[in-house]
């Protein structure tokens, strides 16, 4: 299957299906020397993996990382590094009444018309599941980062009309939402709640910012940094919005506002506004880069619907197993993982272009 790569001279190649025996990465490029352990990998599938409160999908996975290659004596040896992460709480026989069903909003019709046939089981290869690869490579990608003091920042916004306003970035981690306002925390938690109960889903927003990004990062006319993160963040399944800096509400301003002007910052060059978000001409500028997101609601509800079967059989479906009613708090690590993943590619492009 084409499509299961990423990056160029940091390049990741993710495998595996949800309720297959394994799922795993391979990263090429990484650097050598640098310090890396399986903790280091951990702390981040931890915040992504499955069963961590109420109002996330009650599937029971460690999402242990094993580094197989590309690691000695506690460093990268340059070889291409190798994670595995087992699957071990799978229930196949929750999806026995609907593997010959298209699911509504699932992507069982277009993988059939695609490949003329599909793992049914979870998803396979287009479940959620496959974003645990993605967060163990940025888990690598994040390390990489932190030696040059870029920090990677995502938070939920806002969950079926209620918004983050205080912003505190200290909480986010500290409520099962992941948003950085914990007043608002109670408010989308209970409505999550009364969602699952109803046997239904929402919507939600990511707000992404990236502190101490160098500027000159972005290749023009077609590998834009803006236009790498896009592809890399809406390549997550549930993302179906993308908005740099002001975004859509750029459209209603004059050229006068929106333009940002260039000052001396002690002695850097930076801008006294941030509308464009940290790019300028698809290449960083040095400010914050910022970056909003939309989900959709999740599409695996309890509620009956309608559909078609493989026949073309119009049929009423109810997804059993155990699914997220919200996917806002397990998404803000993946949202880190491909910023932190573009980041990285486009950072050894530019050294390679200034030799």
């Amino acid at each position: 299957m084409a499509g299961n790569s990423f990056g160029q001279l940091f390049k990741i190649t993710t495998f595996g299906e949800s309720h297959g025996p394994a799922i795993g990465v391979v990263i090429d490029g990484v650097p050598p020397k640098l310090p890396l352990s399986e903790a280091d990998i951990q702390k981040d599938l931890d915040r992504r993996r499955p069963g961590q409160s109420k109002i996330t999908t009650q599937r029971q996975e460690a999402d242990k990382a094993e580094i197989l290659s590309g690691v000695f004596e506690g460093k990268t040896t340059g070889a291409p590094l190798a994670i595995l992460i087992r699957n071990e709480d799978q229930r196949s026989k929750d999806y026995e009444n609907i593997k010959d069903v298209f699911r509504p909003g699932h992507a069982d019709f277009s993988y059939m018309a695609k490949y003329g046939i599909r793992d049914y089981r979870g998803g396979g290869r287009s479940s959620g599941r496959e974003t645990a690869c993605r967060v163990a490579a940025g888990a690598v990608a994040k390390k990489i980062l932190a030696k040059h003091k870029v920090e990677i920042i995502v938070y939920t916004l806002s969950v079926a009309g209620t918004y983050a306003q205080d912003i505190d970035f200290g909480v986010i981690e500290k409520n099962p939402v992941r948003t950085a306002d914990m007043k608002a925390a109670g408010l989308m938690t209970a409505k999550i709640e009364e969602a699952r109960k109803n046997g239904d889903s929402l919507g939600s927003t990511l707000q992404c910012i990236v502190k101490n990004c160098p500027p000159g990062l972005g290749d023009p006319c077609f590998d834009k940094l803006n236009a790498r993160l896009a592809q890399a963040l809406m390549s997550i399944a549930t993302v179906k919005g993308i908005e740099f800096g002001d975004g859509f509400s750029a459209s209603q301003l004059t050229g006068s506002i929106n333009n940002d002007r260039f000052v001396l910052k002690g002695k850097k060059v930076g801008t006294d506004t941030n509308h464009s978000g940290g790019i300028m001409g698809g290449i960083s500028t040095g400010e914050d880069i910022t970056i909003r997101m939309a989900l959709k609601p999740p599409s695996s509800i309890a509620k009956l619907q309608k559909t078609l079967n493989e026949k073309h059989e119009e049929v009423e479906v109810q997804v059993k197993g155990r699914h997220d009613p919200c996917l806002a708090p397990r998404v803000v690590p993946v949202a880190e993982a491909m910023i932190a993943l573009t980041l990285v590619d486009c950072l050894l492009i530019q050294k390679a272009t200034n030799l």
